[in-house]
């Protein structure tokens, strides 16, 4: 039965850590991994010549360094909705603390300290009026990006009798087909723009996302919009954001991300990071790392990886090895592993093959073992990134 050792880098709930059997090593202070489990800490992957695997206990992957990792054959995973409803949740919280002016109540009630009697409810009652605030229910939500976090901040807007219009330009079927039909499905994000009273980011921190909400972005938004990032913050160009709110375009913007160029504003609330900062959270999204990881460790399977095709297969109990090849998505790369495979008269019991246009992934369950010297001459093939064998017998 093979073993593995495992990292953890930042503080991973422990019922997710639970799930680890007497087959693991689990330790911070593990040198050479098989596995990591992480949060939001960066990664260096050349520190671990032996890293198979990188799970991030949650949904961005910015800590990572996914494209070097793809080099090496190292599998990323993270967990998509295992956070969503703490983020959700917050983004109404801090929608409902800004349009009831809950923030400056509180602090109003602070200075009230002392008064007593018929004189404190005559201040309240003579200064209530400067936080009367307004309602969702009417207004215009518009959410850009319909992934597990979009999908739910939208459904939660109808619910709350909003008006909602969403947009993704790369919608994925299995989050559209849980979004409400109360949410309109926008053609563009021009179009969200124009019309929502609200607009709340919810995209991955990459290339194409760094410095969305620019000048441009902000220019199309109705006027007097408050936006919304409890996404990542290098998503809002910071600058263009303060430029917007001194002209009036913006009224406000509420953020997750504290700032310098943030920090004190009037027009912005800020909290710090909270947005999956939930005791639920943490162990849905420590939980579903640790599966995903072990998964992989045990048979090579993928659900969830941003890197790496998802593919799954369950071996038969007549299994001997199974092989995992890992190489660039080009012609022939089947053929060629089957070629030696039969070279070797190693017998193929199944074989389960997919790639996700960049990287080709391949499970080949064997009758008998898998020598070093095939594993290796496999490897040294061209196009070829890594191999694995995991035994059962």
């Amino acid at each position: 039965m093979d073993s593995y050792r495992i990292k953890t880098i930042n503080a991973i709930a422990a019922e997710g850590l639970a799930l680890f059997d007497d087959r693991y090593q689990v330790s911070p202070d593990e040198e050479n991994p098989h596995g990591i489990v992480v949060r939001s800490s960066p990664v260096d992957i050349d520190s671990y010549p032996e890293l198979l695997a990188i799970a991030r206990a949650g949904a961005g992957v910015n800590n990572i360094p996914v494209d070097a990792a793809t080099e090496k054959g190292i599998c990323v995973f993270n967990t998509p909705g295992a956070n969503a409803n703490a983020v959700v949740e917050l983004v109404f919280t801090m929608l409902g603390i800004w349009l009831r002016n809950v923030h400056q109540g509180i602090s109003f009630c602070q200075e009230l300290t002392g008064l007593k009697g018929e004189e404190l409810n005559q201040e309240v009652e003579a200064r209530k009026k400067m936080f009367k605030g307004v309602e969702m229910a009417g207004k215009t939500l518009g959410v850009i990006g319909l992934g597990q976090i979009g999908v739910r901040v939208a459904n939660a807007g109808v619910h709350h009798q909003m008006r909602v219009i969403g947009f993704d330009p790369f919608p994925v079927m299995g989050n559209i087909h849980n979004l409400s039909p109360d949410v309109e499905l926008a053609r563009s994000r021009k179009e969200v723009l124009e019309q929502a009273d609200y607009v709340s980011v919810h995209v991955p921190l990459n290339k194409n996302t760094r410095g969305l909400v620019s000048t441009d972005f902000l220019k199309v938004m109705k006027d007097g919009a408050v936006l919304f990032n409890y996404a990542r913050g290098p998503v809002v160009d910071e600058d263009a954001v303060l430029e917007a709110l001194a002209s009036g375009k913006l009224s406000g913007h509420i953020t997750d991300f504290p700032s310098e160029k943030f920090i004190g504003h009037e027009q912005i609330l800020i909290t710090p990071h909270l947005g999956a900062s939930t005791s639920e959270s943490e162990e849905n999204c420590a939980c579903m790392a640790v599966s995903e990881l072990k998964s992989y460790l045990e048979y090579g399977n993928i659900t969830h990886s941003v890197n790496f095709p998802n593919v799954e297969a369950i071996p038969t109990v007549w299994v001997h090895t199974r092989l995992i090849v890992i190489n660039h998505d080009k012609p022939g790369m089947i053929g060629l592993v089957t070629n030696i495979l039969g070279k070797h008269h190693i017998n193929i019991m199944s074989y389960s093959n997919e790639s996700n246009g960049t990287v080709g992934y391949n499970i080949i369950d064997c009758e008998n073992a898998v020598s070093a010297e095939v594993q290796q001459e496999i490897e040294a093939c061209d196009g070829v990134i890594r191999t694995r064998v995991i035994t059962y017998k």
